[in-house]
Formats: structure tokens, C-alpha cells, sequence
């Protein structure tokens, strides 16, 4: 692993970063030069197509070869967009060959959720998320923006907070987001080269420090230290040791992501989010829902949504391949595989999971715990869907099914209703309601139901409705409030209908 840059010297950081922007070195000028073939390649890390559109003297096609495509550059040509000899004398180039200077880091522009243009770090090779394959072992490596990432900062509440944790930091994508509606960010690494490369992140990007400090989940921080929010993309990998640093957490199966959310609950202040990515194992003769329920710390509201599950052949072969293995030695692949399943026979597991967890610090007597599973597509960011969650959980908590009967509700922006049966039939065989924003979310109803939800446009109480239904359909109209009130809390609690005030 190369030599990081010096973290503290702002004036050669500001003078980067104004020259980065000077060449329209951003996620929309790299669009506009490259092409979106060659742009969502690079970002699979898959370089010959962004090679191909570099072949010029630009100052964008300088930059573009030397931080992105990590290619020796003429001296005199990188003099002339970036201030060279400081560059050099702080780390962020070194010389190679007589004439030409290379890249020290990876740096990646990435635009902001409000249009701002950031830089992340990372070692080199390693820029998008995962090691690709690219053979890199080294304990340490740093890795920069991959899926997960930009998965955890969708889903994040972005409410304005005073303090704000992002544990296992890496990069620091989580910390640099936190940046901009945090007053404080602590960030927290086991890998002192992670923390070295977030301060370069955040100075690189324009933000403000952040607090940094080292060890492992919770125990950098004070007995007394409480935050908002905390979020963290963690070494969730279940894996037969500890190899790799970003991505292996050094416990046993699935104990370290248990371990996180179990620990959170405590460090979270009256009302703070704590939202993690993890991995959880499904195990013979359990309920997985029923293992995450477990987790849940006492005193949170917590919703898990699996998004996917993979057997253990699957999930084993990707994160050989991750780690580059696949391009070894053919004995030494098979031995690490066969290690993987040895591990998995072991301890009984079937399959591995993947997916949110996001906890919710309550004083209700009762705490929610949802769990579910939800492969189908959503729509980021969902930070907003996941503060509204708890909002609803807090509304239909503090009433009864009188007091919700006594409510006026309104349906959910962009629901539509699907109603699903044989050509020429009178009646449909079911009917669903579905979202076209958030979790998108599909659910059937009954009739009842789907006529209440058609009408709800905040103007008539709930039960004034069940009544005028109940005398279309000719029912009992006191039978038909008793048994209503559970599917129109399930309505509200999907999202489907919201509160008219």
C-alpha cells in the first residue's frame, strides 16, 4: 500500500480542491466526457472504455487518467492543471520514471444529495466498494464508494441532529454525509489508515473535521457518550477468520452484526436513529425473523427488511471472488472455499441474509419490532420513508381503534389500485394497492378496505365512512367497526394512508 498524503496541511487540500473543480472534475463532467457506457464502467471498475475516452490533453482527461485510471502522467502536463511540486512534497503524487508523476490515492468525485461536489479517497485499485476481484490482499486496504455505501446514505434519516456517530467510517462516504446535518460527527475505525483516509475525504470535499478516533465498535467512546444518530456499514462478512479488515469483522458467524445493534440501543439518545447494513444467518431449525427479533435492545422500536438471501455456495463464491482468490492458485481457492462450507456446516447454516436495520430510541412501554422481507425494488433515498415509519408507529401507538375511528385520513401520494381476476368476470378475485414511491409496497384488500381507502381524502372520519360502506354493502355497521380498525392500522403502518393532520 502506497504512502497516504499528509491530512493536515489545508492550504495544498484547498489548492487541490479548487484546481479539481477549475478541470470540472465532478460526477457530471466525468458523465459528459466519458459517456454513460464508459461512465458505468468505471464505476464496475472496468477501466479500457474510460481509457479509450482519455486519449486527449485535457485538462478533465489529465485528471481522469491519474487519480481514476491510476496511469503515469507527463510532469509538465499535470503542471499545468494541478499545483504539482506541492502536490508531491504532501503526498498526493510521486514521481515515476524521469518525466512523469502518478497518483498516490484514488480520488473519486461524488456528487452530493444537494448537488455539491466531494472527492473520495481511497486506496488504489480499491475506489468502488468492494475489491472487485482485483487480487488486493492486504489486511489494511481502504475501499472507497460501492453499493452498500451509497445504500446506507439512501436510507438514512437526514433530520438535523447535534451528534452523530458513523462507526467503521472507512472512507468516510457515511461521516460526510452525516457532515451536513450533523453539528458533530464522531467517526470511528479499528484500521488507522481508514481514519487517515476520511480526514482526507472530508478536507477534500470542503466539509468540515470530524472527530476520529480508533478502536473497535463502540469502545473508542466515553461510558457517558450518547448521539442521534449512528450509522455504519460494517465488516458484516461471515467468514472462517478475520483476513481482510473491510470486510471481515473478526467474530464468529453473524455475532458481530448482533453485537452492533445490540450494543447501539444504549448509545442512542430519546428519539436518535441507529442504522445499520448486516448480514445474518439463517440456521437450521430457527425462524430467521425470529433470530433478528432477538436483537433488537431493549428500549427501540426496530424494523429489519431482508433484501436478499443467498445458499451458502452462493454466498461463499462471491466473497472469494471479491477478495480475488478465483485468480489464484486452484488449490488454494478450493482449500478457502471448503473452508467456507466447514464453517457453515458447523454452525448449521442453510443461507445468508442481507438487508436494514434501523433502530429507533423510545420511551413507549411496548417497543415495535418489525421484521420482513422485501426483495423488490425501491426508490432511493428513502430516508424520509424510514422517519415517517416511526412517525406512524408513534401516531397509531398513542390511540385505540374509538380514537383511530375518530380520525380523518387522506391516501398516500401516487397509490394506485389493481384489481386482478378472469376476463369478463363481474367481480375481480382480489384487489391491491400498490406504491410508486418509497418501498413501493403491494398489498391486497378486500373490498371494505379498498373502497375506505378510495375515499379517505382527509375530509370524513374514518368511522363516518365505515358507516356510509356499511349501508351501500348492507351490513351491520357496529360489526364492521369492530373488525376494520386492524386493516386500516395495517394501511397506515405500510404507508398507504397518512394522517390528515
Amino acid at each position: 500500500m502506497s504512502v497516504l498524503p499528509f491530512a493536515d496541511r489545508p492550504g495544498t487540500v484547498a489548492r487541490l480542491r479548487d484546481a479539481l473543480l477549475a478541470a470540472d472534475f465532478t460526477a457530471d463532467g466525468l458523465l459528459e466526457l466519458l459517456g454513460a457506457p464508459a461512465y458505468a464502467a468505471l464505476a464496475r471498475s472496468e477501466t479500457v472504455p474510460a481509457l479509450r475516452a482519455t486519449r486527449g490533453d485535457t485538462p478533465l482527461e489529465t485528471l481522469v487518467r491519474l487519480f481514476l485510471l491510476q496511469q503515469p502522467v507527463g510532469h509538465a502536463r499535470v503542471a499545468a492543471v494541478l499545483p504539482v511540486a506541492e502536490c508531491l512534497e504532501d503526498g498526493w503524487l510521486t514521481r515515476a520514471g524521469q518525466d512523469e508523476v502518478a497518483a498516490t490515492v484514488d480520488v473519486r468525485p461524488y456528487g452530493g444529495p444537494g448537488g455539491e461536489d466531494w472527492f473520495i479517497v481511497s486506496d488504489l485499485g480499491c475506489a468502488v466498494g468492494g475489491a472487485g476481484g482485483i487480487g488486493r490482499h492486504d489486511e489494511g486496504v481502504v475501499l472507497g464508494v460501492g453499493g452498500a455505501s451509497t445504500t446506507l446514505a439512501g436510507i438514512t434519516v437526514r433530520t438535523p441532529v447535534a451528534a452523530a456517530l458513523d462507526l467503521g467510517t472507512g472512507s468516510g462516504i457515511q461521516a460526510l454525509h452525516a457532515a451536513q446535518h450533523a453539528t458533530r460527527v464522531t467517526a470511528t475505525d479499528v484500521n488507522p489508515r481508514a481514519l487517515h483516509i476520511t480526514a482526507l475525504t472530508l478536507a477534500l470535499s470542503g466539509a468540515p473535521a470530524a472527530d476520529l478516533r480508533e478502536g473497535s465498535l463502540f469502545t473508542p467512546l466515553r461510558d457517558d457518550e450518547t448521539y442521534d444518530l449512528i450509522v455504519s456499514n460494517p465488516p458484516f462478512v461471515i467468514s472462517p477468520g478475520a483476513r481482510l479488515t473491510y470486510r471481515d469483522g473478526g467474530m464468529g458467524g453473524d455475532d458481530l452484526c448482533r453485537t452492533l445493534v445490540q450494543q447501539a440501543g444504549e448509545r442512542l439518545n430519546e428519539g436518535g436513529f441507529a442504522q445499520f447494513l448486516a448480514n445474518w444467518q439463517h440456521v437450521e431449525g430457527e425462524e430467521w425473523q425470529e433470530r433478528l427479533r432477538s436483537w433488537a435492545p431493549q428500549g427501540c422500536d426496530a424494523w429489519i427488511v431482508q433484501r436478499e438471501v443467498q445458499d451458502v455456495t452462493q454466498y461463499a463464491e462471491l466473497w472469494l471472488r471479491d477478495a480475488g482468490d478465483h485468480r489464484g492458485d486452484a488449490a488454494d481457492y478450493q482449500a478457502r472455499y471448503d473452508a467456507w462450507l466447514d464453517e457453515f456446516e458447523a454452525r448449521k447454516v442453510k443461507a445468508v441474509g442481507f438487508g436494514w436495520i434501523t433502530l429507533r430510541r423510545t420511551g413507549a412501554a411496548t417497543p415495535s419490532v418489525t421484521v420482513e422481507e422485501w426483495p423488490h425494488p425501491v426508490e432511493q433515498p428513502l430516508g424520509e420513508t424510514v422517519r415517517a415509519h416511526f412517525a406512524r408507529l408513534d401516531h397509531l401507538r398513542a390511540r385505540d381503534d374509538a380514537a383511530l375511528l375518530e380520525e380523518c385520513f387522506r391516501l398516500a401520494p401516487e397509490i394506485v389500485q389493481e384489481q386482478v381476476g378472469l376476463p369478463g368476470a363481474e367481480d375481480p378475485e382480489h384487489v391491491v394497492l400498490r406504491q410508486n414511491r418509497g418501498m413501493r409496497r403491494a398489498t391486497k384488500v378486500d373490498t371494505v378496505a379498498a373502497g375506505f381507502a378510495g375515499v379517505c381524502d382527509g375530509s370524513l372520519t374514518a368511522g363516518r365512512i365505515l358507516d356510509a360502506i356499511a349501508q351501500l354493502m348492507g351490513e351491520d355497521p357496529v360489526l364492521l367497526r369492530d373488525r376494520t380498525p386492524a386493516q386500516i392500522r395495517l394501511l397506515v403502518e405500510q404507508g398507504f394512508l397518512e394522517p390528515a393532520q
